[in-house]
């Protein structure tokens, strides 16, 4: 049994003390904010400033590849999530008739709802776990350590963490602070080498307002598709639970429209112009807040491990401290649990040693990596799109025809749902023959397919955003 201390209350800090207590280890999570989640959701979602978790308010998607771990590995949280409201989408429920069953289609479900559930169930479960302690309004503010290291020696190692309520002990100390959590000033004091940081700007800007259905209305429509964009913007509506829906405008960070879109009428405006956003607004749903901006996001990923090896033994990060993603793919809260559970199953294994530091960024290398640069991948092509207003040609149609074909074709939209759920990669899914010669007819059939085609021309763009 090992002692395990936590330090961040987000998604990934809750998920890795629960999941770490149910496998017969101690754990201590450290949380900054006084206040944690309740089962008061319009309060604590639209009333509780966070500042340190500004993506809060943001909508989030749990792909399968979350269901399917909360359903397999917490399901008392998953069950308290439906009891509180989420609700169950299955991909191919886009058809009027859905395609015969195949193995792993019960994979293919998203789940749908808040942050906040989330937050709230997972604190539920933990709170009743005896061999975890919470101790909300208490920041970690440093690391404890054996001294410095010298090659030969190995890594500093990690012993715990320091509050300004003194140190406390630990076998193994998780980073789930996220991005700006403090972690790597802690380890440049302790006389760590620095982590190894891939980073990759988007360019893109994000602009969302929640509303909810109208009394008597417990679903919006099925179609259109809830995901559509243009050359230079794109449009999406998040259905989450108890009738609550978001609207999100994308634009490049550069356009020069960009500020207008805080203006909600204007934003409404804007919106309206997609085939998504017409269809949700226009069933008088009820604006539950201002329009919330955010930017300048990137895609990260930090290694505690280089050229000489693990730069600590003692800590390894997860969820934002290790991948940070980009939010348009919506894979952070799976590859977070991913996390979770890893460390869940390991902490046992001489959590100390360096040899576990090792392992623990193989195996993130080997799981979560393909993911991050199949998001890299992903972004660039939007933020290029955004950015140039270019028409996309050559490979670039065909893997947005993709998504198109998908549409209409049940076989192309299970294989885009197995890897927007995070169970096959798109290297595989998308080379099977079938799917490229599915893919290849649909083109055919349609010689003056223009891709990234919906939504308004520019001069329309422009005058409705001038208001």
């Amino acid at each position: 049994m090992a002692h395990v201390a936590v330090i961040g209350g987000g998604v990934g800090g809750l998920a890795t003390a629960l999941l770490t207590a149910r496998h017969g280890h101690t754990v201590e999570l450290f949380e900054r904010d006084t206040r944690a989640p309740g089962t008061a959701l319009d309060r604590d979602f639209f009333g509780w400033h966070r500042p340190t978790v500004p993506q809060a308010t943001q909508p989030h998607v749990l792909l399968g590849a979350a269901r399917t771990l909360l359903r397999d590995e917490l399901p008392d949280v998953y069950a308290e999530m439906l009891r509180l409201g989420a609700r169950e989408r299955h991909e191919l429920d886009w058809f009027d008739v859905r395609p015969p069953a195949r193995p792993g289609d019960e994979d293919l479900v998203m789940l749908q709802a808040r942050r906040i559930l989330l937050e709230s169930a997972l604190l539920t479960a933990l709170r009743a776990e005896e061999g975890a302690v919470l101790r909300h309004g208490e920041p970690v503010t440093g690391l404890t350590a054996e001294p410095g290291a010298q090659a030969e020696a190995g890594p500093v190692r990690v012993t715990g963490v320091a509050t300004k309520a003194g140190p406390y002990a630990a076998d193994l100390v998780v980073d789930a602070a996220g991005r700006r959590g403090g972690t790597e000033r802690w380890l440049a004091e302790a006389g760590c080498r620095p982590p190894v940081v891939e980073r990759h700007r988007t360019g893109l800007a994000y602009f969302c307002r929640w509303y909810r259905l109208p009394d008597g209305m417990q679903e919006g429509p099925r179609c259109p598709w809830a995901v559509t964009g243009g050359p230079f913007a794109g449009c999406a509506v998040f259905p989450a639970d108890n009738r609550v829906f978001a609207v999100t405008l994308i634009v490049h960070t550069r356009d020069s429209t960009r500020s207008a879109l805080r203006d909600p009428a204007l934003f409404e405006s804007a919106a309206r112009a997609f085939p998504p956003g017409e269809a949700w607004l226009g069933l008088g749903a009820e604006p539950l807040s201002d329009v919330l901006a955010t930017a300048s996001l990137d895609n990260r990923w930090s290694a505690l491990v280089d050229e000489q090896g693990p730069v600590v033994a003692g800590l390894v990060p997860i969820g934002d401290a290790i991948t940070h993603t980009n939010p348009t793919l919506g894979q952070g809260t799976s590859l977070a649990l991913w996390a979770a559970l890893r460390v869940a199953r390991t902490a046992g294994r001489e959590p100390g040693s360096a040899r576990y530091a090792a392992e623990h960024h193989a195996w993130a290398v080997r799981t979560l990596k393909p993911w991050f640069d199949f998001q890299v991948v992903a972004d660039a092509a939007i933020g290029e799109r955004f950015a140039t207003r270019a028409v996309r040609t050559g490979a670039a149609r065909e893997t947005a025809a993709l998504f198109d074909c998908a549409l209409e074709d049940p076989e192309v939209m299970r294989a885009r749902a197995r890897v927007r759920h995070l169970a096959e990669p798109p290297e595989r899914a998308y080379a099977d023959p079938e799917i490229r010669a599915r893919v290849a007819r649909w083109l055919a059939a349609r010689p003056g397919y223009v891709p990234n085609a919906v939504g308004p021309e520019r001069a329309e763009w422009e005058k409705l955003t001038a208001g």
